[in-house]
């Protein structure tokens, strides 16, 4: 293979390490994402490409054309994590031949989460890690889970010696840890490279695709949180993870960025342990703080993230601003929107804000876009403005709009029943809401405009 790439003719071409775009010569500046001194030069070889699967005698499959009613549309079964979460947010498991994406913060948990998934799987599964030694891996596996048969761990880098471990091996599910740890033969470009980055992603599409073996694989970040790499190595997998949370924090959340087979409005939760990550069952108990004594400024909205209904806790803060300029803060909470919930106030409900200190959090770490959750930063806001306490009983579901209506959300009758599960009394919903519940304990207090919400918790 040596002779054959000092034969091929050697090209040379020059990438942006920063968004990918090739230039045929070196400038200063990149034209597409307008970074400077990101572009460098790379070595293409192009010698004659062997398959992967060249060391064996199978012969190589031929696509042809068919009519569209003459393919099969059975659903085909996926593979079972036996990790809800992750079953949850890959919309009910692994499909076979896909290409998964995991991302996420240096530290954050990616390699334990998918060790411990991969320790646990029924299947033959082959753990393959570029950035730890087998000792290192089987420490950390001995602490996640002690007793795993099915697991096969290797310490390589080369995608030709990958791939030839696995025609002998022949694994139901390859785990690649890292992506930018690999390289090929094929390029001549150091790991980690944009060229080398697609070829070996290329490689495990082909593979994948050919023997209908699902890989997952884990990528790097930036520090502008986006997957090391060109922007192409997204558009080539299947389903692009993102792990969140804060390492100060014990939990970790799993969302998915894009996903061919199920939806990406899905919401895993964990917890981190010594013996690993921790499925959350029941994120609303995590998402609502505890406390001895009734406070000011908390209100609990009913959110949906997917099919999933969570009961979240939104804190806020309302001050005299000892700066001449109030300021406007959120975390976990759209700042612009919370402007706009401060000039309904102002205008609508007749509360003067405009020279007081607003901070608004949303607990647990978390980010909500769910328009449901206005009522309960209306709520919180007057209650931390008046001092006085919301009932700890009482949850919102509802959206507000610029002319101070109430204005109705969708799922509500979920949302209800996951309130009236956690032993919530009263819910205020929008009154244009058609619900058709029965037989609820849950007494559902129906709105239609602000000034019903002030006249009830003030």
């Amino acid at each position: 293979m040596i002779r054959e790439l000092n034969m091929a003719k050697v090209k040379t071409a020059f990438f942006c390490q920063n968004c990918g775009t090739q230039y045929a010569k070196w400038q200063g500046q990149c034209t597409s994402c307008k970074a400077w001194n990101t572009i460098t030069e790379e070595v293409i070889a192009t010698p004659e490409k062997s398959d992967w699967k060249s060391s064996s005698n199978t012969t190589k499959r031929v696509s042809k054309p068919l009519r569209i009613n003459e393919i099969d549309a059975s659903k085909e079964a996926r593979l079972n994590t036996l990790d809800e979460e992750f079953n949850r947010v890959l919309g009910g498991g692994l499909v076979p031949g896909s290409l998964t994406l995991l991302g996420g913060e240096p530290g954050i948990g990616k390699s334990t989460l998918l060790l411990q998934i991969s320790l646990l799987l029924p299947y033959k599964t082959l753990y393959v890690s570029g950035e730890e030694s087998q000792k290192q891996i089987k420490m950390r596996a001995e602490r996640i889970h002690p007793s795993a048969n099915n697991c096969y761990i290797l310490t390589e880098t080369k995608t030709q010696n990958i791939f030839k471990q696995i025609s002998e091996l022949e694994p139901d599910i390859v785990v690649i840890d890292s992506i930018q740890t690999l390289h090929s033969d094929y390029i001549e470009s150091s790991a980690g490279s944009i060229s080398q980055i697609k070829e070996c992603t290329t490689e495990l599409i082909k593979f994948a695709k050919e023997t209908a073996t699902p890989v997952i694989l884990i990528g790097h970040i930036t520090k502008d949180g986006t997957i090391a790499g060109p922007k192409i190595l997204e558009h080539m997998v299947d389903t692009v993870l993102q792990f969140e949370g804060d390492r100060n924090h014990v939990f970790r959340i799993l969302r998915a960025n894009k996903n061919r087979f199920g939806s990406t409005n899905e919401l895993g939760i964990y917890e981190m342990q010594g013996s690993g990550l921790r499925e959350v069952s029941n994120p609303s108990e995590i998402l609502i703080s505890q406390k001895d004594e009734e406070l000011s400024g908390h209100a609990v909205a009913a959110t949906l993230e997917g099919m999933r209904p969570l009961m979240i806790e939104v804190q806020a803060l309302v001050s005299t601003a000892v700066y001449g300029t109030p300021q406007r803060s959120a975390t976990g909470f759209n700042a612009k929107r919370l402007n706009m919930i401060l000039a309904v106030l102002e205008k609508r409900a007749g509360f003067r804000l405009g020279a007081k200190d607003v901070f608004l959090n949303i607990t647990g770490g978390i980010t909500v876009d769910d328009p449901a959750i206005d009522l309960a930063v209306v709520a919180a806001i007057l209650s931390s403005n008046e001092d006085e306490a919301i009932q700890r009983d009482f949850c919102f579901a509802a959206e507000v709009g610029l002319s101070g209506e109430i204005r109705p959300v969708q799922r509500v009758e979920q949302r209800i029943l996951e309130a009236e599960k956690l032993g919530f009394s009263t819910i205020f919903v929008s009154k244009y809401n058609k619900i058709s519940l029965k037989n609820t304990t849950i007494k559902i207090q129906l709105i239609s405009k602000i000034e019903d919400v002030v006249a009830a918790i003030v």
